[in-house]
């Protein structure tokens, strides 16, 4: 989620797909000797076409949130129900109201039409870029969220947003959700930006697992959706293997409490290759270590 999420505030937030309002002059740096084919921007070409333009797309967001509905009024009906990942819950939930965590970029809101700009321009990742196109609020809802997030509320369920967006774009986000539709609590905060703070708690960047015990002090989260692993547990800025044991020890809450939404664009799974590379040459070339990376059977 940009994070984006903060989603490698480098290579992540890196938010996707396609329009052309901004100005060239702001969308960042390109590579004017080189050719188009060849530009390493642009290797999000295929997945930013195909969440803009695959039917298959919209179906597997469409088919998550409807199968979410029905978890949540079971969730609903059983006061031990909890979505937490274990050890961020201090307490019991007696008396707490219900709640459902989103993350924002990839899980409710399409950023594609920024990535589009980016492949239009040959240009990398651009904070500026990227702050322009969330001020202008106008990130469409993805299929599937907007109906959820309605149906949560209408059940009495408050819904809270868990963004590694920076705090500085909290106002434009929230007035994102707002024009899209997105119910927000008149009472109090449920968007949360990546500065957000929890007294006692020092949440590493990029983690979300001190604004998760936050909310929990007065709700009983009882689903969290998301398009990276770290959306629903601390740990995830790590190798593949670490990744995957991680992701194991709570196989059996995908699909009941948690649910994850397919993101080919950028995310951690992208750092955990570029990042953790089987040697320092590979850790120098990015591009040689994703493709020493992939399997021939």
């Amino acid at each position: 989620m940009m994070t984006p999420k903060n989603l490698f505030v480098v290579l992540a937030l890196a938010t996707l797909g396609g329009c052309s309002l901004m100005p060239k002059s702001l969308t960042l740096v390109t590579t004017q000797s080189t050719s188009t084919s060849k530009l390493a921007a642009n290797d999000s070409l295929d997945a930013t076409l195909w969440t803009q333009t695959a039917i298959e797309h919209d179906l597997v967001y469409r088919e998550v949130y409807r199968l979410a509905e029905e978890k949540l009024l079971k969730a609903l009906a059983d006061p031990a129900w909890e979505a937490l990942p274990k050890g961020e819950r201090n307490g019991d939930t007696k008396g707490l109201s219900p709640a459902v965590i989103v993350d924002i970029d990839e899980t409710v809101l399409d950023n594609s039409p920024f990535q589009a700009r980016l492949i239009r321009d040959n240009a990398g990742f651009n904070e500026l870029a990227w702050r322009v196109w969330c001020e202008q609020h106008t990130a469409r809802a993805l299929p599937g969220a907007l109906e959820f997030a309605k149906f949560a509320a209408a059940h009495g369920v408050t819904m809270i947003y868990i963004s590694n967006r920076a705090q500085s774009l909290a106002a434009s986000t929230q007035q994102n959700l707002k024009e899209q539709g997105f119910p927000l609590a008149e009472n109090e905060v449920t968007v949360f930006a990546a500065e957000s703070t929890t007294p006692g708690c020092d949440e590493k960047s990029g983690e979300k697992g001190c604004r998760r015990k936050l909310v929990a002090q007065k709700h009983r989260i009882l689903l969290m959706f998301g398009d990276q692993l770290g959306d629903f547990v601390d740990g995830s800025q790590a190798t593949l293997a670490a990744r995957r044991t991680l992701a194991d020890s709570y196989k059996e809450w995908f699909g009941e409490r948690w649910f994850a939404l397919p993101n080919p664009t950028y995310g951690m799974w992208e750092s955990a290759v570029t990042s953790h590379p089987a040697t320092a040459a590979l850790k120098a070339d990015p591009r040689a270590a994703k493709r020493a990376a992939l399997h021939e059977n």
